[in-house]
C-alpha cells in the first residue's frame, strides 16, 4: 500500500514538473539574453525592458520577451531556448526541432515576432524601418537551414544589434517610446500571464475551426 502511494506521488510530481519545464526553460533563455545585453551593450544607449505584455485590439494581448530601445531603433527580441537541430525557412508557418529521431513542430518565431512588431508600431506610432526583429536561439541547438541575419545563435544576437548603426530615432523619441511602453504594459503577474495564455489558446481554437471549415468547403466543391 505504501509503495503504491509512493509511486502515485512520484507520478503526480513528475506530471507537475513536466508542465513547468517549458516555462522554466523559457525563463532561463530570457535570463541569458538579459545578461548578455547588460554585459555587452552600453546602458546609456540601449534601454532594456523585459517580459512585456501589451494590450491589443479586441481585448487581447501580446507578450514580448525583450524590448531594447535606442537611437538605432527599437529591437524586439524573441528568445528560443532549444536543443537539437532546427529546420525551417522564413516563409514556413512552422519550424521543426529534431532531437535524434524525435521531431517536434513549433511556430515560426519570425512570424511570431512579426505580430509583436506590428503591435509596437501601433502603440509607439513608429514605422517599420524604426523597429528591428531579432530571433535569439540561446540553447545548445544547431540551425540547419539558411535563414536571415536576424535569426541568431548565442552572442550573435548582440553582434546583430550592434550592426545597426544608422540613427532612426531622436533622443526625444527614445524617451517617449520608453514612457509609452512602461505606461501601457500590463502588470507583471501570474494573472496577466494566465489571461494571455487563455487568449492565445482561444485564438488558436478559432483558427483551427476556420481551417477545418475551409477544408470542408474545399471538399464539397470537388
Amino acid at each position: 500500500m505504501l509503495l503504491m502511494i509512493w509511486v502515485f506521488a512520484c507520478v503526480v510530481f513528475l506530471l507537475i514538473l513536466n508542465s513547468y519545464v517549458p516555462h522554466i526553460k523559457g525563463k532561463v533563455g530570457e535570463g541569458r539574453v538579459q545578461l548578455w545585453v547588460n554585459q555587452q551593450l552600453n546602458p546609456n544607449i540601449y534601454h532594456l525592458i523585459n517580459h512585456i505584455t501589451l494590450p491589443t485590439s479586441g481585448h487581447g494581448s501580446t507578450q514580448i520577451d525583450h524590448i531594447l530601445v535606442s537611437v538605432y531603433g527599437v529591437f524586439v527580441i524573441e528568445t528560443k531556448n532549444m536543443t537539437g537541430w532546427i529546420f525551417g525557412s522564413e516563409y514556413d508557418k512552422t519550424w521543426t526541432q529534431t532531437i535524434y529521431k524525435r521531431k517536434q513542430k513549433f511556430q515560426n518565431p519570425m512570424h511570431q515576432n512579426y505580430g509583436h512588431i506590428k503591435a509596437l508600431e501601433r502603440v509607439l506610432e513608429l514605422n517599420e524601418s524604426q523597429l528591428h526583429s531579432v530571433i535569439a536561439f540561446v540553447g545548445d541547438c544547431n540551425i540547419k537551414t539558411k535563414l536571415p541575419a536576424n535569426v541568431t545563435q548565442g552572442l550573435d544576437c548582440i553582434r546583430y544589434i550592434k550592426s545597426k548603426t544608422r540613427r532612426v530615432l531622436s533622443q526625444q523619441q527614445v524617451a517617449q517610446a520608453i514612457k509609452k511602453i512602461e505606461e501601457l504594459q500590463l502588470p507583471r503577474s501570474r494573472r496577466t500571464d494566465k489571461d494571455h495564455k487563455r487568449y492565445v489558446r482561444h485564438r488558436r481554437y478559432i483558427k483551427e475551426l476556420r481551417d477545418a471549415e475551409r477544408k470542408s468547403e474545399s471538399r464539397r466543391r470537388y
